[in-house]
This record gives C-alpha cells, structure tokens and sequence, in this order.
C-alpha cells in the first residue's frame, strides 16, 4: 500500500519538512528534485505548486497535500481538511492607490487585477462592483494605476503593498496553511488509520511547540502556593523528593506565560528550577 503525499514547492516546504521530520517522516532530495524519497516507503512524495495540490488531491492523484485554505477555496476543491497548520497566515485584500477614494471606484466600470478570479468575483459580486476581472500571473501589485483601478492579492505584512504606493481597503479572505485529504482516501480503512496517526503525531508536535516543560523543587509550606501559580495542561506533578519533606513539581505550561511565571515561581519559594522544550504534547 502507497500514500501519495503532495507538497508545495517554494517557502512552505521548509516548515512542512520540518513537521514531517518531527513526526518521524524524514525526506531526502536536493533542491531540484521534485520527488523526495520518504524514509518509509508508505509514502510516495512529490513537490508542486501549491496552487494545483487542492485540486490534484481532490480527484485522487495524491491522497494527502498541503496549500493555503485560500486555493483550496479559489478552486472549490472538495477535499478533507484535516488540520489548519497555522503557517503562513495571510491575508488577501482588496487594494488601490493610497491616494484613491474607495467609493468611488463603485460608481463606475473598474479594471481588477488579480491571481484569485473566483474569490475576486464572489467579493466585487457582494460588493456592487461593476467590474472586468483580469487574471494575473504573480507580480499583482504592479498593475496599478496604469493597468488596473485595484488588486486583489494576499499579504503577511503589507510592506510590498505600501511599497508600491497601495493601500488596503477591505480584506476577501484569511488563510493558513491546511493539511487535507482526498475523501475516497478517507474511505480505505488501511489508509485512514495511517493518515490518523499522522494527524495525532502532527498536533502532539504543534502542540508541544507551544509549550516548555518546567521542573522544580520546594519546602512542604511552599507546594500549595506554587501549585496554585501552575497553568498546566491538566494538573501539575507532584513528587516526594528521596529522604526529604521537599517535593519536586513538574509541569507543561505555555512558552508564552514562562517568563512571567518563573520569577513568581521563585518569590514563592520553589527552587532548581529547569525549563525544557518539548518535542511532543499528546
């Protein structure tokens, strides 16, 4: 039995590899090999663009893939979302020139640019536009004013957007990065299974990413004030330490709350403090 996996070529690949190395899936390829042989040969890998694994998932191509929830919505593709993977978050916004007004684009026939034409057309629709929707082909936000009245096109930060003397007047659509299935896959019982262990092992990762694993010692009179301090994922470990009325504490608490915590931690009595990351939270 074979999964085939398909993974976009380009800036997400690196984050997806590291994932999948993580989770025990290791891929070995140079940067011009477009099939990366998997250390389990389960697994079948072939890098494309992003824009076509959604719809190449959906008929059955490959039996998993990942893109941005944008293409998998511009395409309409009827896949399985298995998990947002939460990279990559971006935005796809409507833009004009900073010096434009916005209303009153909608009063006459306008020129839009962009790579999404179904989300574009869906957007000017709810939006009153009268509007010829042209297809662009990367490098959209070159387009105005020239050649185009606005562009519709995704953004993290804004900076190119600014830097071409663009602003940003709506926002059409939000999207990260999914992990996704075919459902005729999702069907095969041997191939679920795989898949569900994938996706159990991908949140342990994602999950103990987020977090550190903090370990303690303190006196008898201090345990219940530094228990009450702990935000763990369910209740903290409590230990007796070897011939001792210490007690050693253990728990997994956000990455984000240790540097607040750690020094209440310390005014209320514990001491040899660790802190550790962790590779999974399951």
């Amino acid at each position: 039995m074979t999964i085939k996996m398909a993974i976009p070529k380009g800036k997400l690949q690196v984050e997806i590899v590291k994932l999948l190395s993580d989770i025990g899936l290791t891929l070995q390829g140079n940067d011009r090999n477009y099939r990366p042989v998997c250390n389990d040969d389960t697994f079948e890998v072939k890098l494309l663009k992003s824009q076509n694994i959604p719809s190449l998932v959906e008929l059955g191509q490959h039996d998993i893939g990942f893109a941005g929830k944008d293409w998998i919505e511009e395409q309409g593709a009827n896949v399985v979302v298995l998990k947002d993977l939460g990279f990559n978050p971006v935005k796809i916004v409507a833009c004009i020139p900073e010096e434009w007004d916005y209303q009153e684009l909608k009063k006459r026939k306008i020129i839009v640019a962009s790579e999404y034409k179904g989300l574009s057309k869906k957007f000017l629709a709810d939006n009153g536009f009268d509007a010829e929707l042209l297809r662009s082909y990367g490098a959209t936000e070159v387009f105005p004013p020239e050649d185009a009245d606005m562009v519709i096109d995704n953004t993290s930060t804004g900076t190119t957007i600014k830097a071409n003397r663009l602003k940003i007047v709506d926002t059409v659509y939000e999207s990260s990065t999914q992990f996704f299935a075919n459902a005729e896959t999702m069907a095969d019982p041997e191939k679920n299974a795989i898949i569900q262990n994938m996706l159990m092992l991908m949140g342990g990762v994602l999950n103990g990413r987020k977090r550190v694993l903090i370990e303690m010692n303190c006196q008898q009179d201090n345990i219940e004030k530094i228990v009450a301090l702990l935000p763990a994922m369910r209740s903290p470990t409590v230990s007796k330490l070897y011939k001792s009325d210490a007690f050693s504490v253990k728990a997994a608490i956000l990455r984000t709350e240790a540097k607040d915590l750690l020094p209440r931690l310390i005014a209320a009595g514990a001491t040899d403090i660790l802190e550790t990351p962790i590779r999974k939270a399951i």
